[in-house]
């Protein structure tokens, strides 16, 4: 009898953290401070939910070493690298683009990705330093403590088909 009640506590919990995740409210509030600050994205979080390519940045960061991750380099022109990227983001499931703009350091680009069933949202930010041939990468959680690595997988799958489209 125990087992049964326990098991059925358990069905019910699930059951609203998924209609929780449907209505949205698992989705966390998007982040006022992304961006590109003298040629520099947001900071890691503070817990182990992001990386960033830019972790070296901050030597004394708690989370460096757990965000750090490599930019994508590109070889040619730069318009061509930022179309190229611009088509393999367009193709991710789940994830709008927010904002693709030239600035003064060179592009950026703002993406939102979100899970499929409880729909947590991921903030995804993407800077071309054209000087350097580096896209600098940032993807973060917006709730919970640990990303379970998805942050990172997102990243190196975003690579890998960079590096494969021609």
């Amino acid at each position: 009898m125990l087992i049964r009640i326990i098991l059925l506590i358990a069905v019910i919990l699930a059951g609203l953290l998924l209609l929780s995740g449907q209505w949205g409210l698992l989705r966390g509030k998007t982040p006022t401070n992304l961006g590109v600050i003298d040629g520099k994205l947001k900071p890691p979080s503070q817990t182990e939910n992001s990386v960033s390519s830019q972790a070296s940045l901050h030597p004394e960061h708690p989370m460096r070493a757990y965000a750090d991750i490599a930019a994508i380099t590109y070889t040619g022109d730069s318009s061509v690298a930022w179309e190229k990227l611009e088509r393999v983001v367009a193709k991710l499931p789940r994830t709008s683009i927010i904002t693709n703009k030239k600035i003064d350091a060179g592009r950026y680009l703002y993406v939102q990705c979100t899970t499929l069933l409880l729909q947590f949202t991921d903030d995804v930010e993407f800077f071309m330093d054209e000087t350097s041939h580096v896209i600098h990468v940032r993807s973060a959680s917006r709730l919970g403590r640990k990303d379970f690595g998805v942050n990172r997988t997102r990243i190196e799958s975003i690579r890998t088909l960079f590096n494969e489209m021609s």
